[in-house]
């Protein structure tokens, strides 16, 4: 809701005007996060006029807090939840970072590509919070992301697979 919108926004005022429609996902119980991105998509459209973009959300996958267990059966309601969404969406790129809510939707999103029916580029880029260990998130998306960016050094060594390219938010 906080952290974490604040990076992605970050991150995506650096992208140029070509980057657009830009769909964002939220979890259905966010409330924070509309208001910052209305807000940035105020400012944009003052220097891009063709700016666009939609707000969907989805059930939040899990809670903070929230037991293992419970929280397959939440993550699996997502990703039903999601699989449409990205269907009619056919996002070529998804750039997330982080929140629960990019776990369904990273995963709707390679399920369709495994099946041919939409191929998306996914880069994960892990909190710039997160400097010894991987978030949840980044756990499962490491294996799933196309690019898995880190921001701290120690990071690139423990999952080579990963991209270091210093702190960028």
């Amino acid at each position: 809701t906080g952290g974490h919108t604040t990076e992605i926004l970050r991150l995506l005022s650096c992208l140029s005007e070509s980057y657009s429609p830009r769909h964002y996902v939220l979890a259905d119980s966010d409330k924070m996060s509309e208001a910052k991105i209305c807000s940035f998509e105020q400012k944009r459209a003052e220097t891009f006029s063709k700016s666009q973009f939609t707000l969907d959300r989805i059930p939040r996958s899990r809670e903070v807090r929230q037991s293992w267990i419970s929280s397959v059966v939440t993550t699996l309601y997502s990703i039903l939840y999601s699989l449409p969404l990205t269907y009619k969406r056919k996002p070529d790129l998804i750039l997330c970072n982080g929140p629960g809510t990019c776990v369904p939707v990273c995963l709707s999103a390679f399920l369709l590509g495994l099946l041919r029916i939409k191929r998306t580029i996914i880069v994960y880029v892990e909190s710039i919070c997160r400097v010894e260990t991987l978030s949840l998130s980044g756990k499962i998306l490491y294996y799933f992301s196309d690019y898995f960016v880190v921001q701290w050094p120690d990071l690139k060594k423990k999952y080579p697979k990963s991209v270091y390219l210093g702190r960028i938010v």
